[in-house]
């Protein structure tokens, strides 16, 4: 019996419901829960009844009601779509219950705009001991890029020594400032400081300050920025031959000058302030008149283009590769009603879930996506809608 526990139901919990629903031969059962009940029993509408068979309303900030959902479905899985504030809180459940643990992002604190695995890491001993597994940022970035890196070393390479990780989303949603994940996660990760690998050690930027100018397969020549993204963390971790290591995105003008406004009037402040004799969080109160990520699907027109450039070394030659995928934002909206963001977090929850259930990848302790083989990973995405391509190339990037 594969039976799943999907928390959550933004859009990226409606891609993971929906793909689960289209494979009764790896997800015999669905449930679904969120704190909003109602956004469940539509996505129980939407991919059908008979395959999300349960919902429910849960508070997954408190490990003791996740823990009793737990015991009331028996899954065999829990998939982590909720906020990154709860991976904590619900890998505390899995302990509790004894039940294997999936999410998509790692851990940040609510109270400050950090994200690192070491809350999570710390979790190996007792994962361990209790003979379940935990499988970390199993989404696109973190995810299929830890796993494109994966690959690259298993395939390309007998030592890999620079990576650029690189995410350009080419799309239009019409829109005149939106994010394309939860507002407040994302303009969290934007304007923290910068950060990445180099001979051995962090160096840190100011936000948005670095810059280059990157053409992206499908896509064209976009401005990309350096920021820090946590699947760095675990990759010089699991690749200690990394000389270096970065995370670059896209950002259109546009974009960046609402977020220059809305950040020097103080609105992507986490610090709450006396409003109408009550406390608010600039962000939190930003994100409630922001236009839902889940609802840019319909009109977004154009591609994503996420990959890797590593470089590295073969019978004793340097050579750099770049690994791929592109991905249609109106295809994604037909097939499941999705935007590509959702999509390309979303699929990989879905392969990731199935490999596990499988026992592709099973093992009890902590892990971060890089750390298992990845050849059937790599063929899934193929197989359900993530196709992706590998070419010998130039690096685009000075050393």
């Amino acid at each position: 019996m594969s039976r799943v526990l999907i928390i959550g139901a933004g859009g990226v919990a409606g891609v993971v419901v929906k793909k689960c629903a289209m494979l009764p031969e790896y997800f015999s059962e669905i449930h679904l829960a969120s704190r909003t009940i109602s956004k469940c029993e539509k996505l129980q509408e939407e991919a059908g009844k008979d395959r999300v068979v349960g919902v429910y309303s849960v508070d997954a900030d408190n490990a003791s009601e996740v823990a009793e959902l737990i015991r009331k479905v028996e899954p065999s899985l829990v998939i982590n779509v909720a906020l990154p504030y709860q991976d904590l809180p619900i890998m505390d459940a899995c302990l509790e219950t004894g039940v294997h643990y999936l999410d998509t992002a790692n851990y940040e604190p609510k109270d400050e705009a950090k994200f690192e695995y070491s809350w999570q890491w710390a979790y190996q001993d007792k994962f361990k001991e209790k003979g379940i597994m935990a499988l970390l940022g199993a989404g696109f970035d973190p995810g299929v890029t830890n796993v494109f890196t994966a690959y690259a070393a298993k395939h390309y390479f007998d030592e890999v020594h620079y990576l650029d990780i690189v995410d350009c989303n080419g799309g239009d949603h019409g829109q005149a400032f939106a994010t394309n994940f939860n507002p407040e996660i994302n303009i969290r990760e934007i304007t923290q400081r910068g950060k990445f690998w180099e001979n051995g050690e962090w160096h840190e930027t100011d936000p948005i300050s670095v810059r280059e100018d990157l053409d992206y397969p499908g896509v064209g020549v976009r401005a990309s920025y350096l920021l820090f993204h946590e699947e760095l963390e675990s990759l010089v971790k699991h690749f200690p031959t990394l000389k270096r290591a970065r995370f670059w995105m896209t950002f259109g003008e546009q974009y960046l000058t609402h977020l220059r406004v809305l950040e020097n009037v103080g609105m992507t402040s986490i610090q709450p302030v006396e409003f109408q004799g009550q406390k608010i969080v600039p962000l939190e109160f930003l994100k409630a008149v922001l236009p839902n990520p889940g609802s840019l699907a319909e009109g977004y027109t154009g591609m994503t283009c996420i990959g890797t450039y590593v470089t590295g070394l073969k019978d004793g030659k340097e050579k750099t590769i770049f690994i791929y995928n592109n991905c249609d934002h109106a295809v994604c909206n037909a097939e499941v009603g999705a935007q590509a963001v959702s999509y390309t977090t979303g699929v990989p929850a879905m392969i990731a879930a199935s490999m596990m259930l499988q026992g592709h990848w099973m093992k009890p302790g902590v892990w971060n996506m890089e750390q298992f083989d990845p050849d059937e990973f790599m063929n899934r995405l193929n197989q359900y809608g993530l196709p992706w391509k590998v070419v010998e190339t130039e690096s685009p990037f000075k050393r």
